[in-house]
């Protein structure tokens, strides 16, 4: 069965937001808001439908063919950048409003030119899945829901020495998966997956399944060098991870006179809280080898043309932020920084925050239904002063925010 939608909008995950005529809501990947489209309905639930895009009657001016090479989660290929950033802005915007969180300042990024191209082979880190299908070997990335697996020899969003990489990687992955020992064979489907990661100083780096143990990546941000641990946390972006960085120093700039002292809860490898440069830092992180390196990048040296102003006292330790909430110390001289993974702060750290008497909290995150869940139990304390979004994943349904939380 078949339709006439109108898209009202792009919700968050990228697809078009319309209405049949019985007033259910309908979802149509690859339909951009503005546009009148023909749709077909595949999958009915009582209150809202999936449709696939069939034709297109009225397109937005927005509207773009995909062009060169496409891989799954790429939902905004179709669409310019400019499009794109104003989906992705009122996307966030909404989840303030849904949550009824007032916000006194809303930033938005640089607009793009309208003759921009969306910005392409940005991701320092990949993770390329294999699978036999149909009697051969399958190298790339897993569609949603039915993780089939769609070949990748030419990969849009990794980087240009990924790339140039990546055909001696399939060769060597694709001799593991079916020449030598049967156990290494074995041993090597079982791991299902194929990691790739650059960094301008340690050059490009592969492993199938986990990391090496022990394998110590360097990454620089804000002038600064960071070992990082092959499987450990850095901003796939490195050129947004640096906006980010920036903006998180110059936050933290603004309300230094009042919160000298930095608390960087999920700190990974130090780089936000050493980035501010404050005169005491306590780090915290589960991961022990990430906390590893955050010591040592504490103690190593800035690169050349950094700023010249030397580091304050920092120490970094291993905790689970949720369970160990006694162990920080928390007052009237601190800024927190928060940068947890998508899932968002555990569930006691809102209320313990709500709960502290520092000043200011900047709250980094990359997803924004998680992000507002936090805030509304944060805020019955603090003022939300300013959102800053950036665009990490440029084509993806993703982006990073920063908010800054003042207490009333």
């Amino acid at each position: 069965m078949t339709s006439t939608v109108y898209i009202a909008k792009n919700v968050y995950g990228g697809d078009g937001l319309g209405r049949l005529g019985d007033g259910r809501v309908v979802f149509v990947p690859g339909a951009w808001a503005g546009e009148q489209v023909r749709a077909e309905l595949v999958e009915e639930k009582r209150r809202f439908v999936r449709a696939r895009l069939v034709e297109v009657a009225e397109a937005s001016p927005e509207r773009r063919p995909a062009s060169g090479t496409t891989v799954p989660g790429m939902v905004y290929a179709g669409l310019s950048y400019r499009g794109e950033c104003a989906a992705k802005e009122r996307q966030l915007r909404e989840f303030f409003e849904r949550a009824r969180i007032p916000v006194r300042d809303f930033r938005s990024p640089p607009p793009p030119a309208s003759a921009a191209e969306p910005p392409l082979n940005y991701r320092n880190k990949v993770v390329y899945h294999f699978a036999k299908q149909r009697g051969r070997w399958m190298i790339g990335y897993r569609t949603e829901p039915t993780h089939e697996i769609v070949e990748v020899e030419n990969d849009p969003l990794a980087a240009p020495a990924i790339n140039a990489k990546l055909p001696e990687i399939r060769r060597a992955v694709l001799a593991l998966l079916t020449t030598g020992p049967e156990i290494v064979r074995r041993d090597t489907a079982r791991k299902g997956n194929v990691t790739v990661r650059w960094t301008a100083k340690s050059g490009v780096s592969w492993w199938v399944g986990e990391a090496p143990k022990g394998l110590v990546l360097r990454e620089t941000t804000c002038g600064r060098d960071f070992e990082v641990p092959a499987d450990g946390f850095y901003q796939v972006n490195p050129q947004v991870g640096e906006e980010l960085a920036k903006a998180v120093a110059e936050e933290y700039r603004r309300g230094a006179d009042v919160a000298p002292e930095v608390l960087d809860l999920y700190c990974g490898v130090g780089v936000l809280g050493l980035c501010c440069a404050p005169p005491r830092l306590t780090g915290v992180e589960s991961g022990r080898q990430a906390v590893a390196c955050a010591q040592r990048n504490a103690a190593g040296r800035r690169t050349a043309g950094a700023a010249d102003r030397p580091d304050g006292s920092s120490r970094f330790f291993v905790a689970q932020v949720g369970r160990d909430l006694r162990r920080f110390a928390v007052g009237p001289q601190t800024t927190v920084i928060v940068d947890p993974p998508r899932g968002g702060l555990e569930p006691t750290v809102p209320r313990w925050l709500a709960n502290s008497t520092a000043p200011r909290i900047l709250y980094v995150s990359c997803d924004p239904a998680t992000l507002v869940r936090d805030l509304k139990t944060i805020c019955r304390s603090y003022d939300v002063a300013s959102v800053r979004w950036f665009n990490m994943f440029p084509r993806t349904a993703r982006f990073e925010t920063l908010v800054v939380l003042e207490r009333r």
